[in-house]
């Protein structure tokens, strides 16, 4: 439709020649492929370097978070037309490194996600990352584009290792709420008035219709999407809809229709009634049991219907690559 395409940042959606950005609709990339690289030396949890341009591997100086923002403001500074900007920052991802660890960074053979970090080291990885997305919205304001421009802020999982999810339960690799809640901001001055809050319920692949709708594109024919449009929330209206998780990682499998949550984790059962337990403490699949039914069975129909899990994916893999293993609706 005329736009120009990036995306800067981690890809961790396979490895070339399978598999790359430039395969999947980007004309241009900048970042690392695997999901974890250390902020210095650019290396992977294997330890071989993994920053490229396009398909050719580069090597660049500088902190990583700070080498992503300066490629994006330059991006954005120097589009002419509309374009799109998938900016993928690894921050605040393992290895905890903030600008000044460079010395921590030459010291540690090889990136372990257990190894070191700290509540403090956390926030000041976020607060870079804060300051690189303040670059590019300032690189943006220059282009005269800001006011019509479409920016969303969000994340790929829940909380980590130092963060803090209450009053929420679980983290990164849960289906409990504190690993598939996350942050959704969304600032478009054209359309979207400040400071407001929706009770939509919405998934990360509802961006894909909502860009497509807002640029008046028509989506692919034969490729149904798995998303629908958040247009109308954005404007104050609320689309009812049942949302799916599914990850081979403890069997974990999830329902979220309304107030309830339908849950099970390596067999074990739950039904939630999240708008009193965000929590997920009390578990009412025999207080509700047409419920507890109804949502189960949704499960399966939508389990049916989507490819099905590989049998290589498994948890014996690299814990950065782990989470290519789940699947959602």
């Amino acid at each position: 439709a005329g736009y120009a395409t990036a995306l800067i940042g981690k890809w961790h959606l396979g490895f070339a020649p399978q598999f790359h950005p430039l395969k999947s609709g980007y004309q241009e990339f900048f970042g690392p492929l695997s999901g974890a690289v250390d902020y210095f030396t650019h290396c992977g949890t294997d330890g071989a370097h993994d920053l490229f341009d396009g398909t050719e591997e580069v090597y660049r100086k500088g902190y990583l978070t700070d080498v992503i923002s300066e490629r994006a403001a330059a991006w954005v500074g120097k589009q002419k037309g509309p374009f799109f900007l998938s900016l993928h920052y690894t921050a605040p991802h393992w290895p905890w490194e903030t600008r000044d660890d460079e010395a921590e960074s030459k010291r540690i053979a090889k990136i372990v996600h257990t190894d070191g970090g700290s509540v403090a080291t956390y926030l000041r990885m976020i607060h870079h990352m804060d300051e690189g997305i303040g670059r590019v919205l300032r690189a943006l304001q220059e282009t005269g584009a800001d006011r019509d421009t479409i920016v969303v802020f969000t994340s790929d999982n829940g909380g980590e290792r130092f963060s803090d999810t209450w009053p929420l339960v679980g983290k990164k690799m849960d289906l409990l709420e504190g690993g598939i809640r996350v942050p959704y901001i969304v600032r478009w001055p054209a359309r979207v008035k400040p400071g407001g809050v929706t009770a939509q319920h919405a998934i990360t692949m509802d961006w894909v219709p909502t860009f497509l709708e807002a640029a008046g594109v028509s989506p692919a024919s034969g490729y149904p999407l798995d998303g629908l449009s958040l247009l109308p929330a954005l404007e104050g209206r609320i689309v009812e809809r049942d949302l799916f998780w599914r990850m081979s990682f403890r069997q974990q499998r999830a329902v979220r229709s309304g107030r309830w949550k339908y849950l099970s984790v390596e067999g074990d059962e739950f039904l939630f009634d999240l708008e009193t337990d965000a929590r997920e403490r009390a578990n009412y699949r025999r207080r509700e049991e047409k419920v507890f039914e109804t949502l189960k069975k949704k499960y399966e129909t939508w389990h049916a219907l989507v490819p099905p899990i590989p049998a290589d994916a498994s948890v014996s893999v690299p814990y950065g690559k782990a989470d290519l293993t789940s699947s959602a609706s």
